[in-house]
């Protein structure tokens, strides 16, 4: 490895074990990068030496009108911000910081501040309290933070001496998005100079710490060098986005999750466009922003475009040209029925938190019925079985990944699970042809094994989908004496349809006559909604505790 910046060694002296890396794929023009470099000055500075300063970088609704910060203006309070990092908060390189905010202008220039600074960001959801901001910060032995000013309390808990979730070490918190306020990170910006000297990091330094958004035990810190951040933003968004310097991103995804923290600033700022950062928005709002701000490319998960759907008609999207789903798996109904009502043909996408952004997909005419896509060019996919043999095509198998970004822990023994061999599981099952289209079955942890037969409840969840009376659903494996397990759906009814016995038959009887009968749930729970995270996934977990 570079010799490294970092005064505070602490993530680079983390790291696993070398021999427990998975197999980097280095060898590739697109991620040729110097041994030094600092990420936000890529895709930042370079802009502004390429003669894009004056043009617009982010979006921000101002009174009900979109209000653009340019590169030029943006780089400023980038600069400036570093400066209060450095000169006021006295942090060295290495230090982790725990950014806290929604997707806002301002949330943007604290982690732009921080990496330039050579600091080891650390976003974390804006839902979260207390409790889960403790194991964070304890398990990255965070001593100072960035928070907006409105969701500083369950921060504030975690320095409270007296409090259950005291975190000693965090001895600085200093709020944004207040620019009334004389020691806000504004406040002390402001009278800083526009020009900071970037920290000379190393390539394979540690620059982000993004926790995953997992659904039991400890969470994991997933740790990315400066080149793992540019390698998402030169693999996914060149090859198959194909985004230019005239496009607008919106979307849904929180900067904390390393979909938002690519679709929503990274991608666009590479490219020189422009991007819209909006917080809490609805599947109505998501359409008035495209309307709004005429924006060409948007990132959201699988509920938000089923939601979308019916709503799309009333408004203009005729500026949309590229819609991205991830964080889900996609039904094919939803596909169809966005497709349907916009015209325009979904770009799927596998991404995770541990190889930091999706590394399967497939656009426009590379699409084929039913499959994600295909090994994103740069990365190579193959099924295997649990002895890490690869499969025959056709056969389902664990999904296993390399390329130039893989997992690294912090400082966790799931290492050794999530990679084996060189190679990353990130624990799908999946089925891959022979033209190397990788067709998605379940969470491997998720497949149901009912009397001897192996179901897959997405594809499940994606027949009762079709049917007229269903507008969400959520299917697991249940245990059951005779069987193992039994099929077992909980379903959300659109409005005007009765919720009984009758229905129930009717859905089963749907299943039967659409996919192989075994397959039917013979459990059929009614609920008025689904359990889900901050990002929109799914919680089988939660279901699956409901019995």
């Amino acid at each position: 490895m570079e010799p490294s910046a970092h005064v505070d060694t602490f993530a680079r002296d983390n790291l696993p074990p070398q021999d427990e890396w998975p197999v980097l794929l280095l060898d590739n023009p697109d991620v040729a990068y110097p041994p030094r470099f600092n990420c936000a000055t890529e895709l930042l500075d370079h802009a502004i030496e390429a003669g894009q300063g004056e043009r617009p970088a982010i979006w921000s609704d101002v009174d009900g009108k979109p209000h653009a910060t340019t590169y030029r203006e943006l780089l400023a309070m980038v600069n400036r911000s570093a400066h209060v990092l450095v000169d006021d908060m006295g942090l060295e390189p290495g230090n982790r910081v725990l950014l806290r905010g929604p997707n806002t202008l301002q949330m943007a220039v604290a982690f732009l501040a921080s990496l330039k600074a050579g600091l080891v960001v650390v976003p974390t959801m804006p839902l979260l309290r207390a409790k889960e901001l403790k194991q964070i910060v304890d398990k990255a032995r965070i001593s100072a933070a960035l928070c907006d000013t409105r969701l500083a309390d369950e921060l504030e808990r975690c320095r409270d001496p007296q409090g259950e979730w005291h975190c000693p070490q965090l001895t600085q918190v200093l709020r944004f998005h207040d620019e009334t306020a004389a020691d806000s990170l504004e406040g002390l910006a402001a009278s800083k100079s526009a020009a900071f000297t970037a920290c000379d990091t190393a390539g394979d330094d540690v620059c982000l710490i993004a926790f995953t958004s997992g659904t039991t035990g400890a969470p994991k810190g997933c740790m990315h060098f400066h080149r793992d951040v540019l390698a998402m933003c030169d693999l996914f968004p060149r090859h198959i986005l194909k985004p230019t310097a005239s496009d607008i991103f919106c979307g849904t995804p929180p900067l904390a999750f390393t979909f938002g923290l690519g679709g929503l600033l990274c991608f666009p700022l590479r490219a020189g466009a422009s991007t819209v950062l909006l917080e809490k928005l609805t599947p109505e709002l998501l359409l008035v922003t495209v309307e709004h701000f005429r924006a060409t490319i948007m990132f959201t998960a699988p509920t938000f475009y089923r939601q979308m759907a019916p709503l799309a008609a009333q408004h203009d999207l005729s500026s949309l040209r590229q819609t991205v789903s991830a964080g889900e798996a996609l039904p094919d109904s939803t596909r169809e029925l966005w497709r349907h009502t916009t015209g325009i043909e979904m770009i799927d996408g596998i991404g995770g938190t541990e190889l930091i952004h999706i590394f399967i997909a497939a656009a426009n005419g590379e699409v084929r019925p039913h499959a994600i896509g295909r090994a994103v060019p740069g990365y190579v996919v193959c099924a295997v079985d649990d002895d890490m043999r690869p499969l025959p095509p056709g056969e389902v198998g664990r999904l296993a990944v390399r390329g130039p970004t893989g997992c690294r822990y912090l400082a966790d023994e799931r290492q050794r699970k999530f990679v084996r061999d060189g190679w990353n599981l990130p624990g799908d099952a999946v089925i891959v042809d022979a033209d190397g289209y990788v067709f998605y079955q379940a969470r491997a942890d998720d497949m149901i094994v009912s009397a001897g037969y192996n179901i897959s409840g997405p594809e499940v969840e994606d027949v009762l989908m079709q049917h007229p009376a269903v507008a969400e659903c959520g299917v697991i494996g249940s245990p059951d004496e005779t069987r193992g397990q039994i099929v077992k759906a909980y379903v959300v009814l659109h409005p005007g349809f009765a919720a009984n016995n009758e229905l129930v038959a009717q859905l089963q009887d749907f299943v039967k006559n659409t996919v192989a009968p075994y397959k039917y749930p013979r459990a059929i729970v009614f609920t008025d909604s689904l359990p889900r995270t901050e990002t929109g996934k799914l919680k089988r977990f939660a279901l699956r505790a409901l019995g």
